[in-house]
Parts: C-alpha cells; structure tokens; sequence
C-alpha cells in the first residue's frame, strides 16, 4: 500500500532558492466534496522550515508538480482576508485540496486520528521537557502498525517525524540498542522513502544546548557565524545603510544578507536606512533600483527610514555640542586641514568661543556666502595616534536641493557624525560594519557618550573583495561614465544587476555570501568560486541546445539520411526539463575544427543521432576541409571510442537560427590593486567579445533570462530572445546569449577535441622529458650564470641593518611623525632590501626574518617536493602582495598627466574617448549608445544648423516639426524602406503599469510620419512644390560599438522632404542640397569631401538612387558617410497616394509627385574631431569656433604690485572687447585659481584656434604673444593694431587646415589592381578601381577583403564596401576595362571609391 501511495523516486528538492510552491487548491462545498480549482502562491520560511508542510509538498510532486519559494516566513495567501502562517494549518489545508491522496485520512475517524496526532506532535514532542513518556506511548502505538492513522503515510506520520527531526532525536533514536525499538522501526521505514530523504537534508537538528545557533538562514553550507554580543531573542535590531549613489554591488549584498541572517537568527528586526547626508550625491532612482534589486534578492527589511528623517535632532545635537564647547566652525582650507591633522597640528579656530562658534553656525545655516566657507568640527583629540580622533568634520555648508528635503536645510551632517545619533534613535541594538571602519569606532562611541544617548554594539566583518575586480561608486561611476561598460548593469560589473544578468542565479549569490560567514579576516576572493557554486545551482536544470561559429561550418552529405524531426529530451539527466524538436536530414554542419581532425573511414558519432562513417574528405586549394561525405551506420551501438560531434541539420522547414554569443573579460586586468596602483592603468579596453554563430531552431523559444548549456561549448544565458521576421519589415534579430563562467579556470573545449587531446597528450610528454632533465639542462649561454658570493659576517651585518631600519619605521609610523620622515625611512629601508638582494642573490622575507635559502633548508626534505612549485594562482598572489608592500619590480609610482593619456596614432579609439570627454564635449550616459552632448560640443552643431538652416530657407524651404512616434500601421505601409532599420527600431509597449494595445515606433526616420500629411496638404500644381525641413532627433537601436558622435543609439539631425510636380525639378534640387553638404564640409570644417552616387547595392532603401559626401579619416584608414541626399521618385507617393491634379485642362488626370529626402547628423562633430584632432586635443577650424581667440593674462604673482595687476587686467580686458566689436569670438580668462600653464593646456586641448598670452611686460610694449592651436607658431601681435586684421588672420587659417587633410586624403588615395587595393586597403588606404556595379560581385570584393585583426581597438573587423561612385572620374573608362574583382568578367561602367568604412 505504501509504494502506491508514496513516490518511486526522489528528486532534488529544495534545489533553488526561488522557487514558487505553486499549491494548486479549491473551494470545497465540504471538506471532502467537489472542488474548482484555483492558484496560490506559498512561501516557506529558510530560517524555520516547516517539515510537515515540506514533506505534503514533497509527497505530491510527482501527482501534483509544485515549485518552492523560500523567504523569511512561511504563509499562504488564501484569499484577500486569509492567510495561513503556520506549519500544520498550511499542510491540513493542502491535504484536503486532494482528498484522494489521503494525507487527512481517508474517512473522519482517520481525520480524527491525525488530529491526535498533529496536537501530539507539539505538545508532547516540541513542547514538552522530558519527551520519555510521549516516547513510550508513541512506541507502544506503533507497535501493530505501519502507519500512525491508516494503511498508508499521512500528516500524523509527517508531523511526528518532523518534531523528532527538528529536536534532533531522530539519530540517538536509530541507534542500536534504542529502548523505543518500535519507534526506530518506524523511522527507519520513513528515512527509506524519497520524501524523508530529502527534506531531512534540508532540516536542521537543533539540540536543546544551542538552539540559537541553528536559527540563521540555513543553506546547503554556512560559513562561520559568531553570536552577537549582548544579543537575546526577539531583541536584536540591525540595519542596512546604503547610500543612493549607484547600484548595489555584491560587497552591499553581503551587508545585507548578514544583518538579515542576524536578524533571522535572533527573531529581531532590520531596518532599511537610506543613507541620504550628501545632497549632491542622493538619486531617488537610485533608491528605487536599490529597493528592486533587495526584493531579488530576497532580503525583506521590517522598516524603511532616511537620515533625512532625523535632519532637525541631529542639528540639535549639533548645536548642544557646539554650547558645551565640544564642536567649533573651521575655515580652514581642506588641503591645509589635511596637512594639520597629519601633522596633528591645532587649528587656528579651535580655541574660538562658543558664542563665535554659534554665529557662524548660524551663517551656516542660512547657507550665506560667509557661512559656505565653514565647516563645523568636533573637539576631539587633534593629537590622538589615530587619525580618524583628530577633530573630524561633523557638518558642511552645501546649500544645494536634497532629492526629499528640497532647500529646506542649508547644512548636511556628515556620515560619521549622522550614523551614531540615528543607531541610537531607531533603536538599533547591533551595528554590523566592515572592518575597513575599525578605525572609526572610536569616534562613534566618542559620540555617543557625548551626547547621552543609547550605546549600540558595534560588530566587524570583513569586506567582500573580488579579484580583477573594482568595489568603489566612485570607480565604478567612472567606468561607466567613460563607456568601458554598457552601464551599471553591464554584465563585467560586480553589481548585482550585473552579475544577475551576465548569469548568476539568486540561488548562487546568496549562497557563496552565506559561506563567508561573519569572519573578520581580509582575503581576495577568486571569482571562479562564486562561478562554481553557480554551477551547482543551473547545471541541473539547464537545458541542452547547439550552436555552430557561422564562419567556420563545414558541411557533411549523408545521402540516405532523409528529412525528419523528432524529440530529444532537453537535459540528459532530468526529463523534467522537458524536449525540443531535432531535425535530421541529408545535409548537416559541424565545427570546422572538428572537421580537420577527421579521417577517411572514421566513424564518427552525432550526438542525438548515432554513428556515422566518414567516406570521403573535400578540401580546398589550401588544404582546408571544404565539406565531407558520410554514411549512416545506426545499427552500430559502440559510442565509447567514437568522437563525439555537435551538428545542425539543413532544413526546408526550420532555418538555423541567427545567433551571437557575447564572451567578457575582467574589466581590471590586475588581479589585486594595491595603495598605489591607479586602477585606470588597468583598465581592459578589450574585455568583450562577440561571435557570430547559428543555432538550434528550438532556441527561438527562449525567453530573456533564460540559462541554457550549448554544448562543448559552456553555459549561457539568453540578454535578447530571437524576434522572426517582422510582418511589416521581413527582417529578424538574432538571440544573444552572454556567456556564463562555469567555476573553470581555463575555457571548456569548443572543437576539435581530437586534436587538442592529441596536443595536450604531446605537451605532457615533453613535460615530463623535461622534468627529467631539469637538473641537467645546460647553462643557456653555455656558460653558467654567475651567483652573487658574499660572506656570512657581511649577510648577517645586513640583515641586523634592516632589521634596525624596519623597527624604525614602524616606531615613526606609531609616534605619528612627519610624512617627509616616514617616506625617507621607508626609502631608505628598500635600499637595504635591494642591496641584500644583490648581495646574496635573492629577496629577504620580512623585515629581517630569515631568507628563502634559510626557509627552506629548515623545512626539510619533507616539504620540499611539495613547496618546490607554488600554483601560478599563488605565484600571482605573492607577486601582488609584493607589490603593494612595494618590493616587487612592476611596483611602480602612480602617474598623472594633465591632458590625454592616449595617442592618436597608437589607440585611436582611446584617444576619440579622451579628447571628446576631456575637452568637455561629450558626458556619458547611464544608457548605452546615447550621451549628453555639452555646450561646446552643441555650439559646433548650432553654427552649422545656423548656416546650412539659413541656405536652405533661401531655397524655399520651410521648417516644422512631426511627433516623434510611428505607429505600428504606418511602418507597415513602408515596409520596404524601413527595413534597413527594421532591427534599430525602438518601441514603447507600455504606459505606466498598462501594456499599449499596440506597441509604438520611435522614428527612425520620419517618412511615415510625415508623407499622410503630405497626402492631405497636396491636391493641386499649385501646392507644389512643397519643401519642408525639421530639427529633430532620431533613434536607431543599433546593435554594433557604439562611438559617440559616428555610431550612436540616439542622435540630432535635419531631416528635408520635398515632393515636386516634376522629375527634373526634384533631380536639381538633390544636387542642389549636396553641395550644400558639401559646404559644410569644406567651408566651415575645413574638411575634403568627395561627392558621388551610392551603388545599388548601398543606397537608400526604397530610394531611385542617393547621392553622397564621402570623407577619409586618416587616422583609421577608413571612410565615413558625411550626409546623403536621396531622390526618392514616385516610390513614396505611391506607397502614401500623394497625388495632385494635372495642370494640363485637358487630361485632368492624377498625378504622383516626386519626392526627395535628404539629412545631416551631428556626426559631423565626430568626423572633425578625428581628421582635425591631434595628441594635445582638439584643433577647431576658426568658422565653427564658438572661441576663436582666448586672451591668458600671465604673470600674476605674489610680487607683482597691485597696480601692474590692475594694469594688466585691464588691458585684457580692453583687448577682448575690441576682438569682440571687431566680429571676433573672443573670451578672457580671469580665473585666478588656476596659474597661466594650466590653463594653456586646458584651451589647447579645447581647440581654441587662437590663444593671446598677455604678461606685465607685454603691457609695457603694447603686444601680446599670440599662438596658433594648428602649427603652435608663437608671432607677436600688437594690441594697438586694428583687430580686424586679426579676424581676417583667423579666417585664413581654414584654407591650411583644408589643405593639409586633403593632402592626407590624397596621399592615401590611388588607382589599382585587385592585388594593390587589398595591400592598399591593409595599410589604411581608399582605392578608386574600375567596378561593373553588380551586386554580387560587390559582396564578394568586401568578404575576401575582409581581416581577422581589427583597424583600430573597439571596432569591427569589416572588408572594404563601396563608399560611392565619384562625380569627378578619375579618368576614362577603356572599352577592354574589366571589373577590379579578379573572378568578374564583366565590363567596368565606371571608377568606384572603395574602403573600409564606419
């Protein structure tokens, strides 16, 4: 009876910490009648697990599939009035949502029997003292039976085991020789059975000793978990303070998570504090993010508060300090601050009175000009030896709005000083902080004890640290900001958004934080354990699918094989994961790397399929596998000595699905960053990789977030789910899947295992030929390198030295001496260490410890072999630690340079980043692809809107503006058109909380917004023509780099669209508007241009044809699109019906116009910062300068009289006004916190084309020392001169800058051969060659043009494209011309520019 009621097998249960137990129940007539069914949601408590609930649940999964959810209490939500919280009414209730089971009992008097049972089971077992008499009468129950209640398991066995488990007397139970025999029977019988197994793992045994030690957050595994000072149960408050300035890291989880663990272990209480003291810092959508990413995590605070909330009693406590003299207002500046506190120097204020001291306060206060150069200080001790005692600052003027407060306060206390005061107020009892603040604990109770309030306990942990890997905002915000990653989300970054995307499960995190415990000891985490603990959790449950490298495929023919598909299980191991269909056919594709291991005859096996026998191996010229040639042999069963392959099939009826796989780097290439390391000197800038791949055509049901394994190729997870083609577009996305680290610390194998067995079976041979060998390998210069001989009188006397000089430094470190001092000590001690080393020929350990030599000699032989090779992990480490103690050789000083860091020549991509963020044009953006484009960046784009809007008003056309939104019936109609961008498309599918009945555009160009109006506004010749231009901005969702200003998400433009009565009239006016693009090129940028026709290949999608500005960056060896002008013909106002009326009376016929549409970007600031810049910034040409003359006066020191001061300042500021009345955009920089030199740099990397340097000397001789931004030429300009000869100076400056690139553009431009224009093409060229125009023949020139190595850091690996058919041939065509590709046979129609190309 047991084995029809109890399930065959167990499964792994309580497996995940998220899952749901979705309980399927009903509403019951009566307790055993008819039932609906409906779905609640129970969450079991991972603090106090519930046995007699986890074994119903247990019981049911094989007839009633359930999922788990664990959280800090158990409850079921019944209905809006009811929810269940307790063990045995849960399980009661679940039973009788399926009577048939009989887990109640099968007739009322077994109802009856578990009752007993159930009440037995708590007040008799958990609640009793002495359990012996509840024993015996359990025992002498059992005696004739099975069961407690029945012929089969029910609640009253679950509840009784339960309670003996729980007070873990289930063990001393089962022991031989147990008094209770029958009892032991029983729960023998029980612990055989799947539901027992399992959730016994799961329980813990609390022993009535140390109860309280079992009631934390049990996990599979725990770390060490100290008690509490001064805790008892039900009296433990905690708290969680982060600050809304950035997303939660990982290192805040672990925070979190230990004060909840505490919290958990002692029924106490968690607070949320945000901590909001610094007003320039606080972000409510940081909150919001930070609240989102608790709730993932499970973690459920009992209160939510601010600091803000306690604003008025801190200033209070504040103001009673400064009243008993215990704080005064400090003027200090903050570096001559700094420099006394190390100095452990008195400040000047602190001896002021207290009525002083409440004046200026109260300046502060009121945020007066007086009072923002105070801080208010506490008097602690100036002198004390540690640093954090040495009067910190408790309160700062910052009359800036608080995201809550608004401008209500004008003073903010600091962290330090807020936190005691809200501990003590909120009632917490338990302060858990990181080591890192052991320094400050001091200064809290200081404060504390101060001011009178309650004491909370303070308890250290050690901080989270992660190698390769950066815990600080404020580095964070700065990768962020500088675009090395995508965004706070960005899967390379240890926030939990990222490591969650990038495929981390809940599960996995909270585990390897659990397993730290509450250790205070510092070390550096590897990631591959945190990685390895995730693949515990996903490799169960992951579904199995297969992809191929798309450039790498190589088919095999089987003949016989016909088309078909069938299931496959998804998982090997667990068919609960379900199937996915597998298709079989004549034609199958596998690795390329697998395919150059095979040989003629070999049989092979594919996986899912069975054996096959290779036939027959086609290869290229080469010597490459170009396909193969099988024959099926399933009959054959021996797989063991087989290679194993991964397949696709091709299929008529279920494409390869198109995929790419994102593969990351460390973002920190160091592994540990010691003091004085600058993280920016190690920052990856190559740390993501993408690979085109095709995949199983079961993936495209994958949803976001989902983890799969591909296999022999690692876990992933899906970021973007496959999206088929688009009905109105016929354009799809692929699935892109991040790569998931499995724990391993060298990649899992991919292909071509074979071969890489072979391999590594060579490279292990040799290894051991040269372990043999290693004490007899000759001298490597045949000679035997010289070993350092010294004395052992002239060893020991050194060592003795540095001992002396190491007791020395640590005595001036503790006696808190100079800087100057310790620093020269320290110096001085290094020195010894190396002359030890060159002495003796290796390091000293320590400060004067015993050498590696003495170490080893005295560990013995025993060790020795063991020792003798340190694990590179170790070895790296080591080198780390040395490092940061400053004795390893890459230990170096930090280095800052004020300008760019990056060359052009050397790291183009770098060095764009540098100049448009240093010179102030460009901010970044928490949203990839999109910036924020400051004044002097959007000053060069207003200038070129100002001219080229006023050129093209003087054609007619006038500007509007159409909503930015497309819906979704408007897109279809140009389906044709936009499915170049089909891709890039945004939508917006919702509105607050409520999904859009239909999903809307955001236009990626304005066609479909605009041409319904047209159709409207046109009816007669006499509307026509109608031009219309707007000032608008776009965005195109792209999935390639994105570079700010050449390739970006988001972008401004003018778009013109025009519609004409004739051809003839629309023609003129495309070429009418590309000069005009023309102009803005050479006119104002200074930049060449080449103007031509897009090949069809190239043009714009639903266009007659486009013409095009070209331009060379030379830089980068490629060629970028300036601006188009399309001629659109009638393609549109058919799609759209604009019509007008023939003005010919005659025919009164219908008439479609002709249209026209044509647009420049603000890639126009991009392409003059890449041709023009150079390795000191930015070189702007004088026209769109919004500075084209800066005036420095220098020379303003100390000495210098007040009255040369004065004199000199005037006349800047004289000579600037006569520049500005003379047509020139000239500016004076009086800042006098900076000194002349700074700010030469600062203007030349700015570009400004001019730079007048104006000292007291200069006054004297009416000149100024006048500099140009382009050549660095310094001639004398004489300020009584008529300065508008200096404008016309500036003006003539554009032709040199023109002429220099165009020489650029011309020395990198030729006529050649196929052969020539790849070499060419190699070297960073642009070719004008012969081309037939075909299509085809089009592609082909740009795959076999195409290199593996990239152009430049951060941009694809690309063959060169057409870039346009030049107006200008070169020369004419001869009639015997071919086409340039060497395999076209077709005649040449004209000369084609053609390069790589952004």
């Amino acid at each position: 009876m047991l084995t029809r009621c109890l399930p065959a097998q167990g499964g792994r249960f309580l497996a995940l910490w998220c899952r749901r137990i979705m309980v399927v129940s009903y509403n019951t007539s009566s307790e055993f009648g008819t039932t609906a069914m409906k779905t609640q949601s129970l969450t079991v408590s991972s603090s106090r697990p519930p046995p007699v609930t986890l074994l119903t649940v247990e019981h049911l999964k094989e007839t009633y599939p359930l999922q788990l959810e664990w959280g800090d209490n158990t409850s079921l939500k019944i209905n809006e009035d009811l929810t269940l919280t307790t063990d045995h009414s849960i399980a009661r209730y679940i039973a009788r949502c399926h009577p048939a089971l009989g887990l109640y009992g099968r007739n009322p008097l077994q109802a009856s029997e578990v009752d007993h049972w159930l009440e037995f089971s708590v007040n008799s077992l958990e609640n009793a003292g002495n359990i012996d008499d509840a024993l015996h009468r359990l025992n002498k129950s059992l005696a004739p039976v099975a069961f407690l209640a029945g012929h089969s398991v029910t609640l009253a066995d679950f509840a009784v085991w339960g309670a003996l488990k729980v007070s873990g007397n289930v063990e001393k139970l089962m022991k031989p020789g147990s008094s209770f025999e029958h009892v032991a029977r029983w729960l023998t019988f029980c612990g055989a059975q799947p539901p027992f197994c399992n959730v016994s793992e799961k329980i813990p045994s609390q022993n009535s000793g140390n109860n309280s030690a079992q009631l934390g957050t049990k996990m599979k595994s725990e770390g060490k978990y100290v008690q509490l000072p001064g805790a008892s149960q039900g009296n433990v408050v905690t708290r969680f303070p982060p600050e809304a300035s950035g997303y939660l890291h990982i290192g805040h989880a672990k925070a979190a998570l230990l004060n909840q663990y505490y919290r958990n272990m002692y029924d106490g209480t968690m607070i949320m504090r945000f901590d909001d003291t610094n007003p320039a810092k606080e972000n409510a959508e940081f909150e919001k993010v930070i609240l989102e990413d608790l709730k993932m995590l499970k973690i459920e605070p009992d209160r939510f508060t601010h600091t803000s909330d306690h604003f008025d009693t801190i200033m209070n406590f504040a103001e009673k300090m400064i009243r008993e003299g215990k704080a005064y207002a400090d003027d200090t500046p903050g570096d001559q601050m700094k420099e006394e506190r190390e100095k452990r120097v008195k400040s000047a204020n602190r001896d002021n009175s207290v009525e002083k001291n409440l004046e200026v306060w109260e300046q502060m206060k009121k945020g007066t000009e007086y009072g923002q150069r105070f801080a208010l200080r506490a008097k602690l001790d100036y002198q004390s030896e540690n640093g954090c005692m040495r009067d910190p600052t408790i309160y700062r003027c910052k009359p800036e709005e608080h995201v809550r407060t608004g401008l209500k306060y004008k003073v903010y206390p600091t962290y330090d000083f807020a936190c005691p005061i809200v501990d003590s107020i909120e009632g917490v009892t338990h302060a858990l902080r990181t080591t890192e603040y052991h320094d400050r604990d001091p200064q809290y109770y200081w404060f504390i004890e101060q001011l009178g309030i309650r004491r909370p306990y303070i308890y250290e942990f050690s901080r989270l640290t992660l190698v390769n890997t950066v815990m600080s905002k404020r580095k964070l915000t700065y990768l962020v900001d500088q675009g090395y990653v995508e965004g706070w989300d960005d899967p390379r970054f240890p926030t939990v958004r990222g490591v969650l995307r990038r495929g981390m499960t809940v599960e996995g995190l909270r585990e390897f934080i659990v397993l730290q415990g509450s250790s205070k000891a510092n070390v550096h985490m590897e990631w591959d354990k945190i990685w390895a603990l995730n693949k515990k959790v996903i490799d169960p449950v992951a579904p199995r699918y297969t992809a191929l490298q798309k450039d790498e495929m190589v088919p095999i023919v089987i003949p016989e094989a016909t088309e078909e598909v069938k299931e496959c299980p998804l998982h090997p191991k667990n068919p609960s994961v379900g199937d996915k269909e597998v298709w079989y056919g004549p034609k199958v594709y596998i690795e390329g790397a697998d395919a150059v291991t095979l040989s003629v005859g070999e049989m092979v096996t594919l996986m899912n399929w069975g054996n096959v026998k290779i036939t027959k191996i086609n290869k290229t010229p080469s010597g490459g596998v170009k396909s193969l040639e099988a024959e099926l042999h399933l009959d054959n069963k021996d797989f063991k000595k087989t290679t194993k392959l991964t397949w696709l099939a091709e299929s008529s009826k279920a494409s390869l699905l198109p995929t790419i796989t994102v593969h990351f780097d460390n973002v920190i290439s160091k592994a540990v960053l010691t003091k004085t390391d600058d993280f920016k000197n190690y920052i990856n800038k190559d740390s993501k990789q993408e690979i085109e791949m095709v995949g199983d055509p079961a993936m495209a049901s994958l949803k976001k977030g989902d983890i799969i394994q591909l296999q022999r190729r690692g876990y992933f997870i899906c970021d973007q789910p496959y999206e088929p083609p688009s009905r109105y577009t016929g354009r799809e996305c692929p699935v892109v899947l991040f790569s998931v680290p499995d724990g391993h610390t060298k990649p899992s194998p991919t292909a071509g295992n074979k071969a890489k067995e072979s391999e590594g079976h060579k490279k292990n041979e040799s290894k051991k030929k040269e372990k043999g060998n290693k004490n007899n390998q000759p001298p490597m210069n045949g000679t035997e390198a010289a070993k350092p001989t010294a004395s052992t009188e002239q060893v020991e006397k050194l060592k003795a030295e540095i001992t002396a000089q190491g007791d020395k430094v640590r005595g001036l470190k503790t006696s808190g001496a100079a800087k100057e001092e310790i620093d020269a000590a320290v110096a001085e001690l290094l020195k010894l260490k190396a002359d030890y080393r060159t002495l003796t020929g290796e390091d000293l350990a320590g400060g004067g410890s015993k050498g590696k030599k003495d170490k080893k000699k005295e560990a013995g032989n025993k060790t020795e072999k063991k020792d003798a090779k340190p694990s590179t992990k170790q070895a790296k480490m080591t080198q780390a630690a040395k490092v940061e103690n400053g004795e390893g050789e890459s230990a170096v000083k930090k280095v800052t340079r004020l300008g760019l860091e990056a060359k052009k020549e050397e790291n183009l991509s770098d060095w764009f980043s540098q100049v448009i963020t240093k010179s102030e044009m460009i901010e970044y953006y928490d949203v990839s692809g999109c910036y924020i484009l400051r004044p002097w960046s959007y000053a060069i784009w207003e200038r070129i809107k100002d001219f080229f809007d006023e050129e093209i008003k003087k054609l007619g056309v006038e500007n509007v503006y159409f909503p930015m939104f497309v819906s979704q019936a408007a897109l279809e109609k140009e389906k044709t058109h936009i499915a170049d961008f089909a891709p890039e498309v945004a939508w917006v599918t919702r509105s607050g909380q409520s999904e859009l009945a239909e999903p809307i555009a955001i236009r990626p160009t304005s066609e479909t917004v605009m041409y319904p109006a047209y159709a409207k506004w046109i009816k007669s010749h006499r509307d026509l023509p109608l031009k219309l231009n707007q000032w608008n901005n776009v965005v195109r969702w792209e999935f390639k780099h994105p570079q700010p200003f050449l390739r970006t998400r988001e972008f401004l433009w003018q778009e013109g669209h025009s519609a004409f009565a004739s051809y003839d009239e629309a023609v003129e006016e495309v070429y009418t508007i590309l000069d005009l693009y023309r102009q803005v090129y050479t006119d104002l940028l200074a930049i060449p241009v080449v103007k031509g026709r897009k090949t069809e290949k190239e043009k714009f999608a639903g266009g007659d044809f486009t013409t095009t500005v070209e331009i060379y960056i030379a830089a980068s060896g490629r060629g970028i699109q300036g601006a188009t002008s399309h001629h659109l013909g009638q393609n549109f106002s058919k799609m759209f019906d604009i019509v007008f009326e023939d003005p010919d009376p005659t025919k009164q016929d219908k008439r479609y116009v002709y249209q026209n549409s044509w647009g420049l970007t603000t890639r126009t600031v991009g392409v003059m910062t890449m041709v023009h810049g150079d390795n000191q910034g930015l070189v702007l040409p004088p026209r769109i300068a919004s500075v084209q003359a800066v005036i420095i006066p220098c020379g303003l020191t100390a000495t210098l009289p007040d009255e040369e001061k004065t004199k000199l300042l005037n006349t800047c500021s004289a000579l600037e006004g006569k520049l500005k009345d003379a047509g020139i955009r000239a500016k004076g920089d009086y800042r006098d916190n900076y000194s002349p030199g700074w700010k030469f740099n600062h203007w030349e990397l700015k570009g400004v084309p001019i730079r007048l340097e104006v000292g007291p000397r200069d006054v004297k001789a009416g000149q100024a020392v006048m500099v140009r931004r382009d050549t660095g030429e310094k001639p004398i300009y004489s300020i009584h001169h008529d300065p508008h000869r200096l404008r016309v100076f500036i003006l003539l400056i554009r032709p040199e800058f023109y002429f220099r690139a165009k020489k650029e553009t011309a020395a990198n431009t030729s006529k050649r051969t196929w052969s020539e224009s790849q070499r060419l093409t190699d070297t960073k060229g642009i070719i004008q060659a012969p081309f037939c125009g075909d299509g085809t023949c089009e592609g082909k020139i740009k795959k076999d043009s195409a290199r593996d190595q990239d152009l430049e850091a951060g941009a694809p690996s690309m063959g060169a494209k057409s870039l346009c058919i030049p107006f200008d041939q070169p020369m004419e065509l001869t009639a015997d011309a071919k086409c340039v590709y060497p395999e076209c046979d077709q005649p040449a129609k004209y000369y084609t520019l053609f390069g790589r190309s952004y």
